[in-house]
């Protein structure tokens, strides 16, 4: 008798979401494992920063006139965010080439390596939204937030984190070490861009020389747009250029991953 198969080739879009719910499946299971990097670890940055060194700083004019927690409270929603997606942009990618293979194994049914990446980007995007929604609430007891403005934060920490989890995925995809690479970018472009880039000054406290590695990171970028949707004083044509800014990063960076996927998935 033969045996007729119900399988069937599932859609571009699905076949994405199809990752983002393996995914799910696994975060369900530890997400108490993770919740130090999504939501506490910003939070204790408040709590010394803020809140702690926040206490000596009083509010003058490299504040805005306010106090430092809500100078300082929305760039670290946004700062996390960014730490939040280099981290998963690195070695969970290299381990689904590497060590796990998990993206070989998906590879070889009908999905794929676009829809991987795509899968992979869509589900790092909702875990920037979770981990921000969880600072929010935390932070809000805390006195860190002004008005509601505190929510369009979350997706500015969002659309800043994809901004560099996309070209940091086509890194992962050229990796084929136990990606060394990648301590070096940790330590000489994220940390100097966490300190660097705004988070916890102005950035015209740095020496005009070098004011320009601010500006093209992406953090200051966020951490403008953060500060302006909850604090204000960000008019219209400087927030479309910080949105074209990262969209532009995320365009080209998932280019370049898209064909570096491709270029390491298919034989």
């Amino acid at each position: 008798m033969a045996v007729v198969s119900s399988g069937r080739v599932v859609g571009s879009w699905r076949a994405a979401w199809l990752r983002v719910e393996g995914h799910w499946t696994w975060y369900r299971r530890y997400w108490r494992s993770n919740l130090y990097s999504s939501g506490l670890q910003p939070l204790l940055y408040l709590l010394a920063m803020g809140i702690g060194f926040g206490s000596q700083v009083e509010p003058g004019p490299a504040t805005g006139g306010l106090s430092y927690v809500h100078y300082v409270a929305p760039a670290l929603l946004v700062a996390g965010a960014v730490q939040y997606a280099v981290g998963e942009s690195t070695y969970p990618v290299l381990s689904g080439f590497k060590w796990q293979k998990d993206f070989i194994a998906v590879t070889s049914t009908p999905v794929t390596a676009g829809q991987v990446l795509g899968g992979q980007l869509i589900w790092v995007a909702i875990r920037l939204v979770l981990s921000g929604v969880v600072y929010l609430l935390i932070a809000w007891p805390f006195g860190a937030w002004l008005n509601a403005g505190a929510i369009a934060v979350v997706l500015v920490g969002a659309v800043t984190g994809m901004a560099c989890a996309a070209p940091l995925m086509a890194i992962a995809a050229t990796t084929y070490d136990e990606g060394s690479r990648f301590t070096s970018i940790f330590r000489f472009i994220v940390m100097p861009m966490l300190l660097f880039a705004g988070t916890f000054f102005p950035i015209e406290q740095i020496p005009a020389a070098i004011r320009w590695l601010a500006w093209i990171s992406p953090l200051w970028h966020g951490n403008e747009l953060a500060r302006g949707v909850t604090l204000g004083g960000l008019d219209l044509l400087p927030a479309l250029g910080h949105l074209a800014f990262l969209a532009a990063l995320f365009a080209a960076g998932g280019l370049a991953a898209r064909h570096c996927f491709y270029r390491r998935l298919v034989v």
